[in-house]
């Protein structure tokens, strides 16, 4: 997946490069009060992507911390879950066992 990123930027950057050779010319912008500004038109292309993009990227970047303050807070205030209490197994039936003797001998059960 990485190299599929990397592949689209530079195939996008070889375009916006070819178009910038391809379109190297000035450009006059006629201002306010009769002013002219000339530019090369891939700059004053630039300049407008960028007036675009970045009010739209700073309320983006807004929106993401006003929303992670929040999540913060609700991760702060969550009780802890308490742990399931584990069932205990079933006791075995008692068994009944022979009466034992208490003897000097080594071996169990005493013959």
């Amino acid at each position: 997946m990485q190299f599929l990123k990397i592949l689209f930027w530079i195939v996008l950057t070889v375009l916006v490069v070819l178009f910038a050779d391809a379109n190297w010319r000035s450009v006059e912008v006629k201002l306010w009060g009769g002013l002219i500004a000339d530019a090369k038109l891939p700059v004053l292309l630039m300049l407008v992507f960028l007036l675009g993009f970045l009010p739209t990227l700073a309320v983006y970047r807004a929106k993401m911390w006003s929303l992670r303050r929040r999540l913060e807070v609700n991760e702060r205030n969550a009780a802890p879950v308490p742990a399931m209490p584990v069932p205990a197994a079933p006791s075995p039936a008692p068994e009944i066992e022979s009466e034992r003797l208490a003897t000097d001998t080594k071996v169990w059960p005493p013959a």
